[in-house]
């Protein structure tokens, strides 16, 4: 079993090459914290701009697209700012949501490899399936610093 069942509205994610992108990003994400990613599993909605906007009005009051969601299983953060959440046990770590339009806008913009800003940003929705967030400059700080050292290990920039 892998990490990620990935889902695919939108064909041009398939062109991209989303799944084993997305596989590598939560993979590494997950031994990062040593973590066995073959218990673990992470679904993943490869969408569009129209779909994602429609998914963040829903859940998060705010009708526009994003590049990325996430909806963990389990709220796993802490009320410790810039503390660490305790590892998870095996299971589903829960959802995530990516929208192909806004992830090549954002790209072309900051000058970035398209595969580079993709991986960052399902790094970025795993740190915030096991618990991590950006709420304080604290929480903020960890988690970039987080997303730097497991994008290395992928060969990929500090995206910062």
């Amino acid at each position: 079993m892998g990490a990620v069942d990935t889902i695919i509205e939108d064909a041009r994610w398939r062109e991209a090459r989303l799944a084993p992108l997305a596989e590598r990003a939560v993979q590494a994400t997950l031994r990062h914290f040593g973590l066995d990613p073959s218990v673990f599993e992470v679904g993943l909605l490869a969408c569009d701009d129209t779909r994602i906007a429609v998914l963040n009005g829903d859940f998060r009051d705010t009708p526009q697209a994003t590049n990325v969601l996430s909806w963990p299983s389990v709220e796993r953060g802490t009320d410790a700012p810039g503390a660490a959440p305790a590892a998870p046990a095996a299971g589903e770590l829960g959802d995530i949501a990516i929208a192909f339009e806004t992830c090549t806008r954002e790209a072309a913009a900051q000058g970035k490899p398209f595969a580079a800003h993709v991986s960052h940003l399902l790094v970025h929705a795993t740190l915030h399936l096991l618990g991590y967030d950006h709420m304080t400059a604290q929480d903020a700080a960890l988690m970039e610093g987080l997303e730097v050292e497991i994008l290395a290990t992928l060969g990929l920039p500090d995206p910062y």
